[in-house]
């Protein structure tokens, strides 16, 4: 409502709905993508480079000739931007003051300097008009009558006033509850997901298993106790086999419903298909080699497997030029039933997550999906990572559930580690604790795993203190 009041965000959002829908109906050929890629480009090079003093360092070399004339190609001669960067540059990053934004959000700051990430209009009605136009058709066949919970980090953090306002686009229901505040807690807010009743959720994976759990210590039946239709699940790593547990635990349908980061906003969202899908429109992507940082060629299948690296195609508080995710993908270009005609994207683990098992270089996404697998019914999991006197690593997993459950899928499960990765994997059951649900603060590695190879990193660390203030 507050567009009304601002004619300029008033009409950035109608042009924006328009070039959203005209792009979703397949009214836009390559020509006018990459047309629409070029101009903006070039606008936001300009930009940074007049308003941000970082960016007027960084970009020195490119002179303005040349940055006029830039093209989609070109980017490669320009140099990466890091979370090191982002990190000593502070507020020099910025190409508005926070004083023009509308709100200030920051990074947890767990295992380094927090960074601030305000967000002006423009931010906002960017990447909120792209997940509006994604999500209508994922959440149309849950009818109109729909109550949505949103749970999130922090308060510094844009989880809930994004899809509050999302939801609020598409005529939705919002109430937002923080399980882990001391004034909510797990009790409260089960009882108002009974209450309302809620029937979907915008939440990390972690947060959804913590749910079930505390609802089934409370003698509640999370598949029939609730009403849940719908899991939108963000904020950390999740395989495919993890994202069918979750649906078995809630008897809901669970979607991967956006990857993105706080530094640079939606990188991809949630559509009808089932995949996740970029946003051209908002954001130029290059997949690098993370070790040669050369661009990466698909493979025979048409994948595309290395380190995002993404440019904010629009002029806000703080674009961003080639930044570093530090993130694994694969990326698949659109075939003809795709549900929008942009690339698919598979966020598959951090760069310095993978972890080496008997010579055998693993992403946390494959490993998580091959271990989980063959099990449904867990309410946690937790991995450990150990080597033998002999010098073989070894594979544990822990999980929160019925021993008959992993009995049921033992042999599957040890066989399946046994054929990918050479490596043996015993199962067992118990409660792995509270560190499991610090991923999104920390990373999914010091949250699932326990690699005794090793030693304890700061990420651990963070994540160890964050624990000891769970329940």
């Amino acid at each position: 409502m507050f567009t009304h009041y601002d004619p300029e965000a008033a009409a950035l959002t109608v042009r924006l709905r328009d070039q959203f829908e005209a792009f979703l109906t397949g009214r836009w050929d390559a020509a006018e993508l990459a047309a629409h890629q070029t101009g903006r480009l070039r606008e936001v090079v300009a930009y940074a480079r007049a308003n941000s003093p970082f960016y007027r360092r960084h970009l020195a070399a490119l002179g303005d000739e040349e940055a006029a004339g830039l093209r989609i190609e070109d980017l490669s001669r320009l140099p990466f931007t890091t979370k090191d960067h982002l990190r000593k540059a502070q507020f020099d990053m910025l190409s508005r003051p926070v004083w023009e934004a509308w709100t200030f959000y920051e990074t947890t700051g767990t295992t380094g300097v927090a960074t601030p990430c305000p967000r002006t209009n423009a931010d906002t009605i960017h990447n909120n008009t792209a997940l509006t136009a994604y999500y209508r058709d994922v959440l149309a066949p849950y009818g109109d009558r729909q109550v949505i919970g949103i749970s999130g980090p922090s308060e510094l953090h844009s989880t809930g006033d994004t899809f509050g306002d999302v939801c609020r686009n598409l005529g939705h229901t919002v109430a937002k509850m923080w399980p882990h505040s001391p004034v909510i807690g797990f009790d409260r807010a089960l009882e108002v997901m009974r209450l309302l009743p809620v029937t979907g959720l915008f939440c990390t994976p972690g947060m959804a298993m913590r749910l079930a759990q505390k609802a089934t210590e409370a003698g509640l039946r999370p598949r029939e106790d609730f009403s849940l239709d719908v899991l939108m699940l963000t904020g950390e790593l999740m395989s495919p086999s993890l994202l069918e547990n979750i649906g078995t635990l809630w008897g809901a349908e669970v979607h991967n419903a956006l990857y993105a980061s706080q530094e640079a906003s939606v990188l991809a969202a949630a559509v009808s298909d089932g995949s996740l899908r970029t946003a051209p429109l908002i954001n130029h992507y290059e997949v690098i080699d993370p070790d040669t940082l050369e661009p990466v060629a698909p493979d025979r299948a048409g994948v595309r497997y290395g380190e995002l690296v993404v440019t904010n195609l629009y002029a806000g508080a703080k674009p961003l030029v080639r930044y570093r995710t530090g993130d694994l993908v694969r990326m698949t270009e659109p075939g003809p039933g795709a549900a929008v005609p942009a690339p698919a994207v598979q966020a598959v683990g951090r760069t310095r997550d993978r972890l080496s098992l008997n010579g055998r270089l693993v992403n946390g996404y494959d490993l998580e999906d091959l271990l989980l697998r063959s099990f449904r019914g867990y309410l946690d999991y937790q991995i450990s990572v150990d080597r033998d006197d002999a010098g073989q690593d070894r594979l544990s997993l822990t999980l929160q559930t019925d021993p008959a459950a992993v009995h049921a899928g033992l042999e599957r499960a040890v066989g399946a580690c046994l054929d990918t990765l050479d490596t043996p994997l015993t199962v067992q059951t118990g409660t792995p604790g509270a560190i499991t649900s610090t991923g999104a603060m920390v990373s999914w590695k010091a949250a699932r795993v326990v690699d005794v190879r090793t030693g304890r990193s700061q990420e651990n660390g963070a994540a160890e203190r964050i624990a000891a203030t769970r329940k």
